[in-house]
């Protein structure tokens, strides 16, 4: 078991940034969760039936409708990843030694998953783009699809700015 060295850590390093980089973090946190379980699309058909979608509600939908593996897929990218580099962020930054090789292997895991980032946010995209292509249904975005991209693109700058610490 690897002992953490917090006197090693960025944050320890930096407390200003270290400070205003865990706050990004938690309002990225705060973002995800919107996202995830507020509405992203209302969808109305035939001008009397309206629906309200929400990530969560969305993968839970696919699941119950035999739909398993997109379920898990679009669970994979949505809501597994960006929690997983929210997590891995936060220790990059806050808990270990940046000179042990378990932090390299943590930046390289970060580095390669870091790339599919926006890809939880094309396929919500995609969803509301075929929802509003339908001819008997009117598609409104709602908050839950701006927080939810929001979140992804402040982990990506987040992610950038430490990154920018371990070229140092």
């Amino acid at each position: 078991m690897a002992v953490l060295n917090f006197h090693r850590s960025y944050a320890s390093r930096h407390p200003l940034a270290g400070v205003l980089v865990n706050l990004l973090l938690l309002l990225a946190a705060a973002l995800l969760a919107l996202g995830l379980k507020l509405p992203l699309v209302s969808v109305e058909k035939f001008w009397f039936f309206g629906n309200s979608v929400s990530l969560l509600s969305a993968i839970a939908q696919l699941w119950r409708g035999g739909e398993q593996g997109l379920a898990l897929l679009i669970g994979a990218f949505s809501l597994l990843f960006p929690v997983l580099k929210l997590l891995l962020l936060l220790v990059i930054w806050n808990l270990e030694d940046s000179s042990s090789p378990r932090h390299r292997r943590h930046l390289k895991w970060l580095d390669t998953y870091g790339k599919w980032s926006m890809l939880d946010v094309f396929v919500v995209a995609l969803l509301v783009v075929t929802l509003k292509l339908g001819m008997l249904a009117h598609a409104r975005v709602e908050f839950g699809l701006y927080a939810f991209a929001a979140s992804v693109i402040l982990t990506m700058l987040v992610s950038a700015w430490i990154g920018r610490y371990t070229r140092e």
